[in-house]
């Protein structure tokens, strides 16, 4: 591949050099829009709420359409959460950090704690030297071989598609955010413990309306299913067969971007409840442009073009990959471990020259 180089030294792709000045125009929030988007979420899903009760009074298999409607009305509530995190959503810095905490309420997410582990997720994607905040454990086959029986356990198990998708989202959103993270500031802990006590007023609010039991139910249940399509929707981001990571001296902002973040094209309903972050590459590139611009500046940003898009069908492939393999610079399954230890065994190891049938 042919490449230029930035101000700061790093290698880039041809023609990313000017594309800061070509999304300036999407990077313009709509106040018409953006107040449409909220209300009309935030309506369907109150509304979703009020048809699960009178279901449950009926029967519970008749709420259960609407619980997995709700939760994905909740992963669209999340967009709006972290377009404003992003100061993308509104052009009011206030207006984005009150409707932050209030979609923040809504997912259980802590807002300032997360915009800022947020900030570093984009600072760093794909840049192998600095994983760890706000990604996806990902080990590279020189560490998995090199790492304890008990660390390789841990690691199978983080990855083990029941616990990532059904367990973690859980686990994530109900109890970790519920504490903050080593190294962050006063404002940060202070939005967790702000957050913690306005979830608990919420939960004495509903229960009382509702009755403990019918709250917590349905909570859980609406969170499950938003939690697992939404660790879904960001594991596919950036654990794709054809993403591209590298050590920081040749990590590059633009090419990890455009490489190292899928364009995950979904049907049109998909796409309105996940909020257009299928375009993650756009999103990679610019944090500032609003979900609600996404599409149309993928549509009409030429350097866009150039990245391949990935299907439902084709999402399902990147379950099997597992590790990074630096040697052929990309994604693995596990099946590349044994062939390794073959080789070190002295068997010669099938498809020793490519991995391309080995998951």
């Amino acid at each position: 591949m042919i490449i230029d180089t930035d101000l700061t030294g790093h290698e880039t792709s041809p023609g990313t050099l000017a594309w800061k000045d070509k999304v300036l125009k999407y990077q313009q929030p709509s106040l018409k829009r953006a107040l449409w988007q909220l209300s009309s979420t935030l309506g369907l899903y109150a509304l979703l709420w009020y048809l699960i009760c009178l279901s449950l009074a009926v029967s519970t298999w008749l709420a259960v359409p609407l619980v997995l409607i709700a939760g994905g009305v909740l992963v669209r509530v999340f967009i709006i959460f972290h377009d404003c995190g992003h100061g993308s959503f509104f052009k009011s810095k206030t207006a984005n950090d009150r409707v932050g905490f209030i979609t923040g309420l809504l997912t259980f997410t802590p807002y300032h704690h997360w915009r800022w582990e947020h900030a570093i997720h984009h600072a760093s994607s794909g840049n192998l030297d600095k994983r760890g905040i706000g990604d996806i454990w990902t080990m590279t086959v020189q560490e998995y071989i090199q790492a304890s029986r008990w660390k390789r356990l841990g690691y199978r198990l983080a990855r083990n598609p029941f616990v990532l998708f059904l367990i973690a989202p859980l686990f994530l959103f109900l109890v970790r955010e519920r504490f903050p993270t080593r190294g962050a500031n006063s404002r940060e802990r202070q939005s967790v413990y702000w957050m913690d006590l306005a979830i608990l007023a919420m939960a004495v609010g509903m229960s009382a309306i509702l009755g403990w039991k019918a709250y917590a139910v349905i909570q859980i249940s609406v969170m499950a299913v938003a939690g697992s399509a939404g660790v879904w929707m960001f594991y596919v981001q950036h654990q794709f067969e054809d993403v591209r990571w590298e050590h920081g001296d040749t990590w590059d902002f633009t090419t990890a971007a455009l490489e190292g973040s899928s364009y995950y094209k979904l049907p049109r309903i998909l796409q309105w409840f996940t909020g257009n972050i299928g375009f993650h590459h756009i999103h990679h590139l610019s944090a500032r442009i609003p979900n609600y611009n996404l599409e149309r500046c993928h549509r009409e940003l030429a350097l866009a073009q150039k990245v391949s898009p990935i299907t439902v069908a084709g999402s399902l492939k990147s379950l099997s990959l597992r590790l990074w393999d630096e040697e052929h610079k990309r994604l693995v399954g596990y099946r590349e471990i044994r062939i390794k230890g073959k080789a070190r065994a002295g068997t010669p190891p099938l498809h020793s020259k490519s991995y391309t049938n080995v998951r």
